[in-house]
């Protein structure tokens, strides 16, 4: 049940950006146990000088084609998985649509069950345990 914000700098086509959600989506079924019909993503382009970042830290160089993935799950996983996660992601994005390990980064947040309502302002997750 992750939601992904997927920022990036504006001027990207709607083949890229496709072949972004969905390189996101397959390592998620591949490695962080994501059902196959579990995708919410929503992808934000941001103008130049709305999307900042370092161009070297703790990697790099980064380039302007950058993305950031701000992923909330309400299902912990453990560091083995998320690591599994990271590299398998970057692989992917690096086949399509051809974004350079440098270019990613990814972070991660947890939430309990009871912060998620699909729909009808239910707490779905509450009875799915």
């Amino acid at each position: 049940m992750p939601f992904t914000r997927i920022s990036l700098l504006e001027g990207k086509s709607p083949e890229y950006l496709k072949a972004l959600s969905d390189s996101l989506h397959q390592a998620m079924v591949e490695t962080f146990n994501v059902p196959a019909d579990d995708r919410f993503q929503a992808i934000h382009q941001h103008r130049p000088g709305e999307l900042i970042f370092d161009r070297n830290y703790f990697g790099g160089p980064r380039s302007d084609e950058f993305v950031v993935f701000s992923i909330t799950t309400g299902k912990p996983r453990d560091t083995a998985t998320k690591k599994a996660f990271y590299k398998r992601l970057v692989a992917l994005l690096e086949d399509a649509p051809g974004i350079r390990p440098e270019d990613v980064m990814i972070i991660i947040s947890t939430s309990s069950r009871d912060e998620w309502s699909f729909s009808n302002g239910e707490a779905q997750m509450l009875d799915a345990v």
